[in-house]
């Protein structure tokens, strides 16, 4: 049985519409299955960067050790909902990755680290986190090789990122033209198991517009969720994270939250 984990956190992000994230999860929560859906009661304030380069890092660690117990305690895959893309790290850091992938859908590849990134907001430097490298407080370890990182649909990538691009899988919003595309870069990696990060903003904005930093030539919702399908029909998931939607007001949520199913449906 899934599991549907709320996380309406908004520390992590740069988006001087970053609170829009809580009302997000929230929208997306009254649409999943209240008997098998937890909303964490997440830190309200802004918190501290405790002399490091990550803005609000005394709430993200407050969060990130909710989300990790949860996540230990979930009898099969869960599903984390955000808030911004930070949350999966906190919920990998509770899972074994000795034997896993991970397929980052994102417009941005989040390779940033304290020293390089502009914002120091840590949703920007999630992907690199999980990699093993940036705060201490916040990194996995052991991180997550390259060789096992598959990352779809980046087009709007800082120079201090490309260096962190080296070893990565990279798919390109074409690639989804072939359903197995995905799967067949996941089973590359040699990994038994794969976590799906899936920020809403990998989304083409004709489409899709609750986000807070759109890019122009994204995915299909209907092309990314038939190469989730094949992926989940080949290799196990060992669960998935739904992050970035910030909807301008309901009724622009209720506009993308039919995009935003249609890829829940796809992974739960």
């Amino acid at each position: 049985m899934t599991r549907f984990l709320i996380v309406p956190q908004w520390q992590g992000s740069p988006s001087a519409r970053a609170m829009l994230l809580t009302d997000g999860a929230a929208a997306i929560a009254g649409d999943l299955p209240r008997r098998d859906t937890t909303l964490l009661d997440v830190p309200l304030e802004a918190g501290d960067s405790l002399g490091t380069g990550i803005r609000r890092l005394s709430a993200l660690l407050r969060t990130r050790e909710m989300v990790a117990d949860e996540v230990a305690a979930a009898d099969g895959p869960m599903i984390v909902v955000g808030g911004d893309c930070s949350v999966s790290v906190f919920a990998l850091s509770a899972l074994d990755t000795t034997d896993l992938a991970v397929l980052w859908c994102d417009a941005h590849p989040d390779l940033n680290e304290p020293a390089t990134s502009p914002s120091g907001a840590f949703a920007g430097m999630a992907l690199r986190a999980l990699m093993g490298e940036g705060e201490p407080q916040l990194v996995l370890s052991p991180g997550i090789p390259a060789g096992r990182v598959v990352l779809l649909g980046a087009r709007s990538i800082d120079p201090a990122e490309q260096d962190a691009l080296d070893g990565v899988t990279q798919l390109a919003p074409a690639a989804l033209d072939d359903a197995g595309a995905v799967a067949a870069a996941v089973r590359a990696t040699g990994a038994s198991r794969v976590w799906v990060h899936i920020d809403v903003d990998v989304l083409d904005p004709a489409e899709f517009e609750g986000v807070s930093e759109a890019a122009p030539f994204g995915v299909s919702a209907s092309g990314l969720a038939a190469a989730l399908k094949v992926l989940r029909d080949e290799v196990p998931l060992a669960g998935a994270t739904i992050a970035g939607f910030a909807p301008r007001s309901p009724a622009d949520a209720v506009l993308d939250l039919g995009a935003i199913l249609r890829l829940i449906g796809a992974v739960a």
